[in-house]
């Protein structure tokens, strides 16, 4: 905000100083001051004015050379707009300029609205009813505007004249007039909140947007330098722009750029905007950027391999190494299998995400563990996992040896990617956040990505026999060894019914290890020898009847858990951007920070970083506000922060300073000696 003010600052100056050296009467003057030598100008009639009826005129303007550059009327960060003044004969009035589609120039940071080789600007005149036209005196235009190379601006000015009883017609004035942007037959509607201009835009969904920007003629409205968001809701695109120093005003005009020199001029007033929807690529081209991103899918699930949150579906995954060894052909399938697995199971929870979002629900990855149902099914399915690898009985698909290898493997890849969702790793955030900003097909390229970055070390084993030799042989051991990774499976069953106790209370929390206990004992009967098809049936009656009324009265049992406090040593106040724009604006530090009570790495941050003495205290010492956001169920204003962070999921860290200078996202592995150096860092 503080560059913001010094670099319109720098620019009222100038105008200041222009209306100096300006003569008191230009319209007076033989000619113009300055001159247009570097930005030419003519003045164009569309044929005859006739009364009663509007008469266009046009400023036909053309640089000496290509490094000059002209500005639209908010010239954005740097620049001026022009003034125009007028003399027309009595009764005839001048409206406003109509102007092309303006380009972006980042010059040093500072964004300018520009426009770059020959261009027109049109200016409609309202001709009275009873004018005479052939007794009217000549109109005069005294024009001030800038130009502008990236290195040096110079004012420009011109005095400029048409003769009524000759205006002469322009055959280039059709294509001058397709250049302005059209005006949208609808209003759009606009709100601030949260530090951000939202401004939803009928706009037909057909539309192609190869890369939109929303050009605001309000001046000081928004930064014009921060990146835009985008996202389409049936036939209404809602743009979200950073606000800047300007006040709010009752009616916004704008121009909507869709890429290519192409777009729609529109006004908008106060009310209601739409939130979710699909989001927009603002720069569908670019393929680097892509690329970067799905190398850092690839990388961030390469490293949910080694990342906490994944340590309980480890004894799947010895499972399926010891598996890997043995016929060359039987590694190569199970290790396909077990990748089909994971990469189906990605995309189809990525496919549901944006499917979700375009739905217009503000979820984020790792969305279906805020629900407790999907929690109590994850409790039944880890609880019987664990009776499994203890040997109470086989289930299909997840067996040591023998059976339908392929099928195991499989089972295994969809269920390591399910409850490896929870994670965010230091690549793979940056990754999921631009995977909520992308078309479908690319969305779904980087949730692929991903999938086979988690899958990519079994992968490995399969088609390489030398990562296979230094595997131990399979042997009675295996028996054994399941056994033993019965136990981190069953520590994965009370960490989801510690989750549960967190989302909906203690009764809820019983309720849920009653049906996984039912659901496991049912499994042990008839899987474990129960014998007689009459058993197996009345062991299913006992079990349904079990299950259905368990289900009911946890339904009326479930009591939210409210965030308290004193969980943390900081006494965190619960995140929204009201508290922190307040605390921002008491000049004071802000820790935030975004976390759930099924993700490890939250928590495993939390323990060996965030709640430690030293850092409190360092804290305290600089009157640091500490806010927390609590993601454990779902929350549509953490989510819309989160996305607008570019962040898709858990855990986020913020640290604002408290000079009002911009946010530092903090790395996803924290320190307590990080955390307790950031009120004395210099470098922000």
């Amino acid at each position: 905000m503080a560059q913001h003010k010094a670099r319109t600052g720098w620019f009222a100056a100038l105008l200041a100083l222009l209306a100096i050296l300006l003569p008191a009467d230009p319209l007076g003057a033989q000619e113009a001051r300055f001159g247009s030598a570097n930005m030419a100008v003519e003045l164009v009639a569309d044929e005859a004015p006739r009364p009663g009826e509007e008469w266009m005129l046009a400023m036909r303007f053309s640089p000496r050379s290509e490094e000059w550059h002209g500005y639209w009327a908010n010239p954005g960060d740097a620049g001026l707009g022009m003034t125009l003044d007028w003399t027309l004969p009595q009764g005839w009035e001048a409206g406003e300029p109509l102007y092309p589609v303006p380009q972006r120039l980042t010059v040093a940071g500072l964004m300018n609205h520009v426009y770059k080789g020959d261009y027109t600007v049109l200016v409609p005149l309202r001709v009275p009813a009873g004018a005479d036209i052939a007794a009217a005196a000549p109109i005069s235009l005294y024009a001030q505007y800038l130009a502008c190379t990236d290195k040096v601006c110079v004012p420009q000015d011109a005095l400029l004249r048409i003769d009524l009883a000759r205006p002469a017609s322009d055959a280039r004035f059709g294509s001058w007039r397709a250049d302005i942007a059209p005006l949208l037959d609808s209003e759009g509607s606009f709100a601030l909140s949260g530090g951000r201009l939202r401004v939803a835009i009928p706009l037909p969904r057909d539309v192609a947007l190869a890369d939109p920007h929303l050009f605001v003629g309000n001046l000081d409205l928004v930064d014009y330098a921060a990146p835009q968001s985008f996202t389409r809701q049936g036939d209404t695109l809602v743009a979200e722009v950073p606000l800047g120093l300007g006040e709010a005003p009752e009616e916004l005009q704008a121009i909507l750029s869709f890429g290519g020199g192409e777009g729609i001029r529109f006004t908008a007033r106060a009310g209601e905007v739409p939130t979710g929807g699909t989001p927009v690529a603002t720069a569908g081209g670019d393929l680097p950027a892509f690329w970067l991103a799905l190398l850092g899918a690839l990388a961030g699930g390469l490293l949910l391999n080694i990342m906490p949150c994944v340590f309980p579906i480890l004894s799947l995954k010895a499972l399926a190494l010891a598996k890997a060894g043995g016929e060359e052909g039987a590694a190569r399938r199970d290790a396909l299998a077990y990748t089909a697995g994971v990469v189906l199971a990605c995309l189809a929870l990525g496919g549901l995400l944006l499917a979700l979002r375009a739905a217009g629900e503000q979820v984020g990855w790792a969305f279906q563990l805020q629900e407790p149902w999907v929690v109590v099914a994850l409790l039944v399915l880890a609880t019987a996992i664990t009776a499994n690898l203890a040997g109470a009985f086989e289930l299909p698909g997840l067996v040591v040896r023998g059976g339908r290898g392929q099928t195991s493997s499989f089972a295994t890849g969809l269920l390591a990617a399910f409850v490896a969702t929870p994670c965010t790793g230091p690549f793979m955030a940056a990754a999921m956040g631009a995977a909520l900003l992308l078309p479908t097909e690319q969305a779904l390229a980087l949730f692929g990505a991903l999938g086979l970055g988690l899958a990519l070390p079994f992968l490995l084993l399969g088609f390489v026999p030398a990562l296979r030799r230094i595997l131990p042989r399979p042997g009675a051991w295996m028996a054994t060894f399941r056994k033993l990774m019965a136990v981190p499976m069953g520590l994965t069953a009370l960490a989801l019914l510690w989750l549960l106790w967190r989302m909906g209370g203690g009764a809820f929390a019983i309720g849920a290890l009653t049906i996984a206990a039912v659901v496991t004992l049912l499994l042990a009967a008839m899987l474990g020898g129960l014998r007689g098809a009459s058993s197996r049936w009345a062991a299913a009656g006992i079990a349904t009847f079990l299950l259905i009324g368990t289900g009911m009265g946890m339904q009326y049992g479930f009591v939210p858990r409210a965030e308290q406090a004193g969980d943390s040593i900081h006494d965190p106040a619960p995140f929204t951007e009201q508290a922190l724009a307040e605390a921002r604006a008491a000049g004071r530090p802000v820790f935030v920070w975004f976390t759930a009570d099924w993700c490890l790495t939250c928590k495993v941050n939390e323990s060996a970083a965030i709640e430690r003495e030293a850092v409190r205290t360092a804290f305290a010492r600089a009157g640091v506000v500490t806010l927390r956001g609590d993601w454990t169920r779902r929350d549509e204003a953490i989510t819309a922060f989160l996305t607008r962070q570019g962040a898709a999921g858990v855990p986020l860290y913020l640290w604002y300073p408290a000079d009002g200078a911009e946010p530092r996202q903090l790395l996803q592995v924290l320190t307590p000696d990080l955390l307790a150096g950031l009120p004395g860092d210099g470098t922000r």
